[in-house]
């Protein structure tokens, strides 16, 4: 049809050329009439296809930018500069958290192959009886073992999700690898077998004392001292004579005494003034037998003799049952003490003990080396206990680390050690978010002598999830609260030993405890949580098998 069409166009043209043909014109206009016809009809031509492509492109054009539009990312292409500048952060980010990953896996990797190699020399050990028992012994370090590895899992979980914006939401939502959910409990109680403990009777001669003195340290040197006396005056079957407030520590603000004696179920501490009140004020001590011989005998100076003396103390010359220094201990046994120390005379003293190596096993067991129904001897009063599970109550609740930070006079006694024991305040926080992690507690309570400027700075740095985890520690006396109403009204507010003793009770309640390493502060703590079977796995020293990453010049 279409060929119709055109067909018929032509004959129009011949037939209009003819009829213009057939008017009678000159032969020169003819000429030029049949030359311009042709110059009008190219140039209709030239019109008709220049008009034609302009409606293509117009056309063309927006279906070409609409293509673009949609399989182009325009946003990117005009933000090129932009988009890196703002990735360059993300990618480093990614690249740090990769090899963060790597090294977890590697140490991951070495702790995997240690377990396998212990789990091998298990089953080559011999068998029978001894292999069953020693088998036995083995579960529990079995069992931390694999902790630490789901703990070293997760934390390469959290190196490679923390470059995401989603990552710290998916690991603490996915918990069903989380020991703590599992009643595995990477941080559960110590189980010390108490049963098993290696104990002597106390079962002292009502007439004969053995009378306490405690020179070195502060308070907490003090309690260690007695509780060492409490082993020799078993020992010796004598009743102990706490030191008076008047050359001593007032011990019956922070110490319960009476407690001792119910524990036993008999009298084997007095007061000095109970012992005094017995002696009809003549107080005398009748052998003096010093443990110690330097560097002074019995470690007594000058000063301490007067305070005695003027107290209404007299005593006889002082005695050395050996050559002992103080700075290097002999370790000692039952036999050695019955031998030196045994004495018919009604009162005798052996100077200051703290430093004494007596039959360590003993002495450090849980309970302590003597025989008693109770969890410990030396505790806090019951004024101090109930305050402290108050203030427990009242701003941390029933898990929660405690961590004595020590820093005064901390820093020149620990780099005189080898290797020093003082960390900088940013790997302090580092050890600390570690041991949180394994814990899972929302809150510390701090127990610290650290300036302001060292405590922000911590608080600033002990993170977890990316939360802050607040330090808490003892506010200021106030009327509104009433966690610490039993001191006030028994006046024992604003004491610093009963603040100390305070201290340590709410560390010893604690549900994970990370102690300063070289304290006896931290260790009467320690000793506390034994005893009162508190202590948990996962009890450690502050950064605790590190080294210091920077430690300064000796003076």
């Amino acid at each position: 049809m279409m060929r119709d069409r055109e067909s018929s166009d032509e004959e129009d043209d011949r037939e209009n050329l003819i009829q213009q043909n057939d008017h009678p014109k000159s032969p020169l206009r003819s000429t030029f009439q049949i030359d311009d016809v042709k110059d009008r009809f190219a140039f209709n031509r030239r019109f008709n296809f220049t008009f034609s492509k302009r409606y293509f492109l117009a056309i063309i054009l927006p279906v070409l930018v609409l293509i673009l539009y949609f399989i182009t990312d325009i946003k990117n292409l005009f933000q090129t500069t932009v988009t890196n500048i703002k990735y360059d952060g993300s990618i480093n980010s990614m690249r740090e958290s990769e090899l963060r990953a790597l090294y977890l896996l590697r140490q991951q990797q070495l702790g995997l192959f240690k377990l396998w190699n212990h789990t091998l020399a298990n089953d080559t050990s011999s068998t029978g009886l001894s292999s069953f028992v020693s088998k036995s012994s083995t579960v529990e370090d079995l069992k931390s073992d694999l902790l630490s590895q789901i703990s070293l899992n997760k934390q390469i979980q959290q190196a490679l999700l923390s470059s995401h914006q989603l990552g710290n939401l998916l690991i603490t939502s996915d918990n069903s690898t989380d020991p703590s959910f599992g009643g595995l409990g990477r941080c559960r109680k110590v189980d010390h077998n108490l049963s098993q403990r290696k104990t002597v009777e106390w079962k002292p001669r009502s007439d004969k004392y053995l009378f306490a003195i405690c020179v070195s340290g502060q308070m907490s040197n003090h309690l260690i001292c007695l509780e060492k006396h409490m082993f020799f005056a078993a020992l010796l079957n004598r009743i102990l004579v706490i030191p008076s407030s008047k050359v001593d520590y007032e011990f019956n603000r922070v110490l319960d005494v009476d407690h001792i004696n119910k524990c036993l179920g008999r009298e084997v501490v007095v007061t000095y003034e109970e012992f005094a009140e017995r002696r009809k004020s003549h107080v005398h001590i009748d052998k003096i037998i010093c443990y110690f011989s330097q560097p002074q005998p019995c470690f007594l100076d000058d000063e301490r003799v007067k305070k005695l003396k003027s107290l209404g103390v007299s005593m006889n010359k002082l005695e050395v049952a050996w050559d002992e220094d103080v700075k290097k201990p002999k370790k000692r046994t039952v036999q050695d003490i019955t031998a030196k120390f045994s004495t018919d005379d009604d009162v005798i003293a052996i100077g200051d003990v703290f430093f004494a190596d007596l039959e360590k096993d003993w002495v450090m067991q849980p309970g302590g080396p003597i025989s008693h129904k109770c969890k410990t001897l030396i505790e806090p009063s019951r004024l101090i206990m109930l305050t402290a599970q108050r203030f427990v109550q009242t701003f941390l609740g029933d898990n929660f680390i405690a961590l004595h930070f020590r820093r005064h006079g901390f820093l020149k006694f620990c780099n005189a050690k080898k290797p020093s024991c003082f960390y900088p305040v940013p790997q302090a926080a580092d050890c600390i978010n570690r041991v949180i992690e394994r814990a899972n507690s929302p809150v510390i309570y701090l127990s610290t002598d650290a300036a302001e400027s060292e405590t922000g700075l911590l608080q600033s740095l002990v993170v977890f999830n990316g939360k802050i985890v607040p330090l808490v520690k003892r506010p200021a006396r106030n009327s509104a609260e009433k966690w610490d109403a039993l001191l006030y009204r028994h006046g024992l507010e604003g004491d610093s030993q009963v603040d100390a003793m305070l201290d340590k009770t709410i560390c010893a309640m604690s549900s994970v405890f990370i102690g300063s390493s070289g304290s006896t502060f931290t260790d009467d703590i320690l000793r506390l949580r034994k005893d009162w079977g508190s202590a948990s796995l996962c009890d450690e020293y502050l950064c605790q098998g590190e080294l210091p990453n920077f430690i300064a010049d000796d003076e």
